[in-house]
């Protein structure tokens, strides 16, 4: 090794601490990490919140909401994702900065974990979705943008009628299942046909809706999607044209309208996402959905959710750990200076 090459790194970083930097850019995107000189957040301590954002019980001032949504009223299967919301706060070191976005979300956005949704009931569904849609329509009416964790998938219905109150939203949605069925037993509300609702309430353009991952025995109930014109990307054609190709696609078909991202936990393989109520083998890898998520940098995203992660069955609390994950993926875009909504 070149003598005085060494001596000028010792000079430069003998005695440097970590958040130290020439670059001014860089020195921005470190101050999230750091409390001050060489002095590192612990990310094990304090109170648990989404992303270890800052607890805030009001609106005033921010840009995006962090909100939990524990109810999972409308599941089909096993049930257990109400308590995803608590299940996602505990996760620690996700963020603050992106590598691949080069995005620090909390630099650039004001953001905060808003808490809760407030139910009157834990035990009635129709209730419980019209309280979402009270609350997000509270939300969105103060000019934030909402990032929902549920909960189980019903909860989109009502967020949908929230942020497409105005115009009719895109979509770009990670799942096993489309979601898009009608009545059974008795009711049309629950986790297998939110996306039907919010079509035929006027809320979600199936024409700007790309539903990817799909695959199972629930195929057969999925008419809708087809009929309405929402383009379905079964796991076959992930495996068979490549991830480039989806995500190429996933831009072209939402264009550039108002978009919602929704993802289902279970989308992704049971072998990284066992802790969900309705597993489906043979699914997404992580890697394919953050590459997916990554190209989807710029487009106006109004809002998004991470749904189904139901810890009881999340022995080794992988599926919480990838839950975070991908909601920081996307509110990474979310709060990205190309985003429109910005």
């Amino acid at each position: 090794m070149d003598k005085d090459k060494l001596e000028s790194l010792r000079a430069r970083y003998g005695n440097a601490s970590a958040d130290e930097t020439r670059d001014p850019a860089r020195r921005k995107l470190l101050a999230a990490l750091f409390e001050g000189a060489g002095k590192r957040r612990l990310p094990y301590g304090g109170l648990p919140t989404f992303l270890d954002f800052p607890f805030r019980e009001t609106l005033d001032d921010l840009d995006i909401a962090l909100v939990g949504v524990p109810m999972d009223l409308g599941v089909t299967n096993r049930p257990g994702a109400r308590f995803g919301p608590r299940a996602l706060r505990t996760i620690e070191r996700i963020g603050p900065y992106h590598h691949a976005l080069n995005v620090a979300p909390g630099v650039n956005r004001r953001i905060a974990d808003v808490g809760d949704v407030p139910f009157r009931s834990r035990f009635n569904l129709v209730s419980s979705l019209e309280d979402i849609e009270t609350h997000f329509t509270k939300i969105v009416g103060a000019g934030v943008r909402p990032l929902a964790v549920g909960g189980d998938h019903s909860i989109t219905y009502p967020i949908l009628k929230a942020v497409g109150r105005e115009r009719p939203v895109g979509l770009v949605h990670f799942d096993a299942h489309c979601d898009t069925g009608g009545e059974f037993d008795g009711s049309k509300f629950h986790h297998g046909g939110p996306f039907r609702l919010a079509v035929l309430d006027g809320v979600l353009d199936p024409e700007r809706t790309i539903q990817i991952g799909i695959r199972g025995p629930a195929d057969l109930m999925w008419e809708f999607s087809y009929e309405s014109g929402m383009t379905v990307v079964h796991i076959e054609d992930v495996a068979r044209n490549g991830v480039e190709w989806v995500a190429k696609k996933a831009r072209s078909v939402v264009g550039e309208g108002p978009v919602y991202i929704s993802f289902d936990v279970d989308g992704l393989d049971p072998a990284f996402a066992p802790g969900t109520g309705t597993p489906e083998v043979g699914g997404l890898y992580p890697r394919e959905v953050q590459e997916i998520l990554w190209s989807l940098k710029g487009l106006d995203i109004v809002g998004g959710d991470v749904v189904e992660v139901a810890p009881q069955y999340d022995a080794t609390t992988n599926t919480a750990q990838v839950g975070a994950q991908m909601l920081f993926e996307i509110l990474s875009l979310m709060a990205h200076p190309s985003t429109s909504s910005g």
